[in-house]
């Protein structure tokens, strides 16, 4: 009996073995960056024009993946940069030397510095051919923190004959698409904007674009910057400024960069935006006073 149930036992037990013993893969968690550009055209225009940059730069990065998140307005950009929301963003000089303070720091920039000037709109069967014509009419401009498209021009027309607080009424109208279409339709009497969105409109709105003309611009200044919270990783921000600097070097590159339109972006710190420093002192001194 014993010997039987022995028996019994061994045809039960039926271990099995592996050639070689394999550890359970460790889960590789890629950590997500949120990207934020500030308004430069309503927040469907801004994705599509630079949420293909991000997937070029998500498709040649494994260690890091980069989210584009579009603001509805300025003021909502404001709000998120200064509280530390982006990991990396694309301010406009203004906002870059205010975020200074909030920890950011800059590690690149857009090129063609000479893009970077207010314009100011009229439609060509206006009745506006001097600043001064503009006494007591509607001037339109995207927003109160718009360098370019706002306070260049107002600082344009407070030295060329105009009290930019009594003279004319300002409307901040949200958007760059928004002040043209105010000027075109009537709305405004001018409209302050920037070239490359006066550009992007000529295109894609030609008919449109022809009942108006550039009547007066300003003298340039630093293009956008692009900076990186002071938590982000200096390894991930190198990463990511790689992409960037080499779009114009490959043929996918310079179609994403003729859509913003730029030919470039360009490497760059915070010391680069000192001339923007100086420009918002005599700006805050002569035309209206501004946190920065």
């Amino acid at each position: 009996m014993l010997i039987a149930c022995s028996r019994q036992q061994e045809a039960a037990y039926q271990p099995t073995f592996t050639e070689k013993f394999q550890a359970p893969l460790k889960e590789y968690v890629v950590k997500e960056y949120v990207v934020g550009v500030h308004p430069l055209h309503n927040p469907k225009r801004l994705l599509e024009i630079y949420g293909p940059i991000l997937d070029y730069a998500n498709t040649r990065i494994r260690e890091a993946h980069f989210k584009l998140e579009a603001a509805r307005n300025y003021e909502e950009f404001d709000k998120k940069l200064y509280a530390g929301y982006y990991d990396l963003a694309m301010p406009n000089p203004y906002q870059t030397v205010r975020a200074f303070k909030y920890g950011y720091r800059v590690f690149a920039k857009m090129g063609d510095d000479e893009e970077f000037r207010g314009i100011i709109l009229v439609r060509k069967d206006s009745r506006i051919h001097e600043v001064t014509d503009l006494r007591g009419k509607v001037v339109a401009y995207p927003a109160k923190t718009a360098l370019a498209a706002t306070m260049m021009p107002q600082y344009y027309l407070q030295t060329h004959g105009l009290d930019v607080n009594s003279d004319i009424e300002n409307h901040y109208v949200g958007s760059q698409e928004s002040s043209i279409l105010n000027v075109l339709r009537g709305h405004a009497a001018a409209a302050a904007t920037w070239p490359l969105p006066w550009k992007t409109f000529s295109v894609e709105y030609p008919e449109m674009a022809n009942q108006l003309e550039v009547k007066w611009q300003t003298a340039p200044l630093l293009n956008n910057s692009w900076v990186a919270r002071s938590d982000v990783p200096q390894a991930v921000v190198d990463l990511f400024k790689t992409q960037l600097l080499s779009l114009n070097e490959t043929a996918e590159g310079k179609r994403m960069l003729e859509r913003l339109p730029i030919s470039r972006f360009e490497a760059a710190t915070n010391d680069n935006y000192l001339p923007v420093i100086t420009f918002l002192e005599t700006f805050s001194n002569s035309v209206r006073e501004i946190e920065w």
